[in-house]
């Protein structure tokens, strides 16, 4: 079984039928489990509905760096949503600097909220870097997130960046442009970090690999990234998905791991 440890149902389709759809598909090459992320609190229900309807969905909650508006979370809610059962981790969180310094303070102050909740749930984090790296892993270290972990999600960096984030003791996960040939640096990542410290994930509706770059992303697509890895680090796939697989499960340890869901979906 593959897992794809970030996605993002309800921004593809909420609509059952459609999400129905989206794991049958994924099913059919091998996909049997999904952690649905959080990006706001206004989309956190729906997250944790998408979990409490279907066993091999999994769910977040958190609040999307970029996200602005006005439900922003202190420790004290962030910390009681994220203690809800079926919520697995805490976020999408992290810092993005890519559209400017504008909301720079806001986000190192919700990303310092987070690893907050996290330590005060025991829960691990996913966290979203993107042309931030140096102050995203200070904060980290400064608010002691190695305490519960977590996983630095759509990983888009070197291998030395890589090498402080499993320092703190993240996990690594690799998106879609992994599979991109122009992406080097990230797939030498992909070729060094430690066995059991690697994930996969689509991020979709985002970022689709090759071939399908360009197109709406779906969970399915996990596939093509998890084969791309296996190529690059010189393992076959099956061996590839049973690894990730396993680091999903034990990072994630309320992920409920029921493999005949996916038996049924695939029929």
């Amino acid at each position: 079984m593959l897992v794809d440890s970030h996605c993002h149902l309800d921004l593809i389709d909420p609509t059952l039928e459609r999400v129905d759809a989206l794991l049958a598909q994924a099913a059919q090459v091998g996909v049997g489990h999904f952690l649905c992320v959080s990006v706001s609190l206004g989309n956190a229900p729906v997250v944790r509905e998408l979990a409490a309807r279907y066993a091999q969905v999994s769910a977040s909650v958190g609040v999307h760096p970029n996200h602005v508006g006005d439900d922003e979370p202190d420790v004290a809610r962030l910390a009681r949503l994220a203690g809800d059962p079926l919520i697995v981790a805490v976020g999408e969180t992290g810092l993005d600097y890519h559209y400017g310094a504008e909301h720079v303070a806001l986000q190192q102050a919700r990303l310092r909220t987070h690893v907050r909740a996290a330590r005060e749930v025991g829960k691990p984090l996913i966290v979203h870097m993107r042309e931030a790296t140096d102050d995203t892993l200070r904060i980290l270290a400064e608010e002691r997130a190695q305490e519960v972990g977590g996983v630095m999600h759509c990983f888009t960096e070197d291998w030395p960046t890589a090498q402080r984030a499993l320092e703190l003791g993240f996990h690594i996960s690799f998106s879609g442009i992994v599979t991109f040939k122009t992406a080097e640096p990230i797939r030498e990542a992909a070729r060094q970090v430690p066995a059991e410290r690697l994930l996969v994930e689509t991020d979709a509706p985002y970022l689709a690999p090759v071939p399908h770059r360009g197109k709406q992303n779906v969970p399915a697509y996990v596939r093509q990234v998890a084969d791309c890895v296996a190529a690059l680090r010189g393992v076959e796939p099956p061996a590839l998905d049973a690894q990730v697989s396993r680091n999903f499960f034990e990072l994630f340890p309320l992920a409920r791991n029921d493999q005949s869901a996916l038996r049924a979906a695939s029929r």
